[in-house]
């Protein structure tokens, strides 16, 4: 069972992805159907942004998981020279 402490890390968590998806949404798919002089436009980045934020967090996101396994492959072949 989860604690008080872990409920409310999570639920923070969920609503964190939530506004991010709901502002992500907005600025992808509905600002370019508003006018370009509309004052809600001052609270969104550029559209170039749109592209790089993406790409750029997919390639952290590789090269953390490319350097987890390579840590995990060395880890486990140096294992086995110190047993054989």
């Amino acid at each position: 069972m989860a604690t008080a402490t872990d409920q409310v890390v999570g639920y923070g968590l969920v609503a964190f992805s939530l506004t991010l998806f709901a502002y992500y949404t907005i600025w992808i798919i509905i600002l370019p159907f508003i006018e370009s002089d509309h004052i809600i436009h001052k609270y969104f980045l550029p559209r170039e942004y749109s592209v790089i934020i993406p790409v750029a967090a997919g390639l952290l996101l590789l090269l953390f998981v490319g350097v987890f396994i390579a840590i995990i492959t060395w880890k486990n072949r140096t294992l086995t020279k110190k047993s054989a």
